[in-house]
């Protein structure tokens, strides 16, 4: 089956949003895709003719077998060019999104296998999302946000979820990374700050923040 780059964006989009348990409904489409609701109506209507999601009015979307196997190769695609984009041509970690968001649709199986190989067929992302492998297993996605964590409980940041460039920026210069360890010592209340030991070092982080990196436990590592 051959399909538009959009379709395939949509497919991605779904499924992001099942993975992360906010739903694929109508309005969160439409606010991850910057599209209107109209246009997502009209999208998933087609998709459901395609056998690619069920779809319900009001109850948003959900893959099907077909559309979930599209939309994991096209993750696939998206984050390892992510990881070749910074590990090979030497792009910083802002800016590999919205390059890959160009290549993704384009490259061929033989290509998205050499660029495996050549990274030593990676698990994860630059920004800690998990890559799927080949035969479409996802493999584990760290899921507790900074801001729901424990206090004096040990962690390794696991990934961080938005892209906007600016904060991925900001949290490159204060050390916030997949891969660092990190601790709370204190919650402020009513979504105050949140104050961190990061690799030894104590920083204070905003909730908004906080919300926006997820933890794995090390004694899981």
């Amino acid at each position: 089956m051959s399909l538009s780059q959009s379709v395939e964006d949509y497919l991605k989009v779904i499924y992001v949003l099942e993975s992360e348990g906010s739903g694929a409904t109508t309005n969160n489409i439409a606010e991850m895709m910057e599209v209107s609701s109209a246009s997502v109506t009209n999208m998933l209507k087609r998709l459901a003719g395609l056998n690619l999601i069920e779809h319900k009015s009001y109850k948003g979307a959900k893959l099907t077998d077909s559309g979930r196997k599209i939309a994991l190769e096209i993750l696939r695609h998206h984050r390892l060019l992510e990881l070749y984009l910074k590990e090979i041509m030497g792009y910083s970690w802002d800016e590999v999104h919205d390059e890959a968001e160009k290549l993704e649709h384009h490259i061929s199986e033989q290509f998205e296998d050499k660029i495996a190989e050549l990274l030593n067929h990676p698990t994860h992302d630059p920004h800690g999302d998990p890559i799927p492998s080949k035969d479409g297993v996802m493999p584990e996605m760290a899921s507790l946000a900074l801001s729901e964590a424990d206090i004096e409980e040990q962690y390794v940041i696991g990934r961080v979820k938005d892209q906007d460039p600016e904060l991925l920026r900001y949290l490159e210069k204060i050390g916030l990374l997949p891969g660092a360890k990190i601790k709370l010592l204190e919650k402020a209340p009513f979504d105050g700050p949140i104050r961190v030991i990061l690799e030894e070092e104590e920083k204070t982080v905003g909730y908004n923040i906080a919300e926006q990196i997820y933890l794995v436990k090390a004694k899981m590592l």
